[in-house]
């Protein structure tokens, strides 16, 4: 082969490294994830002043199975939350973690304290981080009874060489990273920008920032997506409306682990 013939070939699979494990474009997947919880004010909705949406309720009305990426400490016994920040509406942590499994949704790892690993592997090593990752991982076998396979770390942020060594005990790890293939990086919604002043929501909304997002993938060639969202009241009162409008563009709602067992990545 000549040596302009190569170059060709190595530029062709250079521009279609994003589209490399996507499925075929008439599988049109969606694996929506959540992190931060389990919050059963969220979940089950607020019982104050100012009733909240169920997010258990409107992804069982329309069908959809989740995955959630939960922190540890709140799988400790009689804990239902942030006493500062959270409602309590009568149902812990563990008791919604275990509706969640009941109700076909999957639990991941989203580390036991919530810190941001890198910070923390600078302050306290990288031994503490891998045990921070796996005391995550033991409580929510606690609720499951299976070891968890993924894990997002908070904010995407963590050292080489923690994700070499997790990577080693079996994790695959959610990211963001531009050196990953289109389809196996996270959709970031930002949604958590909505909980604060209404100028930093994603604009025009927070719905169309993430359509659009996905309408910027396909351009690419790309029609399977993990959609990183939060457990919050402002991004469930968007679901309806966002699972409604990618059901009528042929996509097909999965869990993460379906997700990864069709477009090609294995824990």
């Amino acid at each position: 082969m000549s040596s302009c013939k190569v170059f060709a070939v190595a530029a062709l699979l250079f521009l279609n490294a994003g589209s490399a494990f996507s499925t075929d474009k008439t599988d049109k997947l969606i694996a929506l994830t959540f992190d931060d919880g389990p919050r059963p004010y969220v979940l089950f909705g607020s019982k104050g002043d100012h009733p909240g949406p169920a997010l258990l309720n409107v992804l069982d009305e329309n069908g959809v199975k989740a995955t959630f990426f939960v922190v540890g400490w709140r799988l400790s016994p009689k804990t239902w939350g942030e006493r500062r920040y959270e409602e309590n509406v009568g149902v812990t942590c563990i008791d919604a973690a275990e509706q969640l499994v009941r109700r076909g949704h999957e639990l991941e790892d989203h580390t036991y304290s919530h810190i941001e690993l890198r910070g923390a592997e600078r302050k306290r090593g990288e031994q503490w981080v891998i045990g921070d990752v796996n005391r995550g991982a033991e409580a929510i076998k606690a609720v499951t009874g299976t070891q968890p396979h993924y894990l997002r770390p908070p904010d995407w942020i963590i050292s080489d060489d923690a994700r070499r060594d997790l990577e080693r005990q079996g994790y695959h790890l959610l990211t963001i990273s531009q050196e990953n293939p289109m389809a196996l990086r996270d959709v970031n919604s930002l949604d958590y920008l909505c909980t604060r002043k209404a100028a930093e929501c994603p604009k025009p909304s927070l719905l169309n920032a993430v359509l659009r997002q996905v309408e910027q993938r396909e351009k690419r060639g790309v029609y399977t997506h993990i959609l990183a969202f939060h457990e919050l009241s402002t991004t469930t009162a968007v679901m309806p409306e966002l699972i409604a409008t990618l059901k009528a563009r042929g996509y097909r709602f999965v869990t993460l682990s379906q997700y990864m067992q069709l477009v090609g990545a294995k824990p």
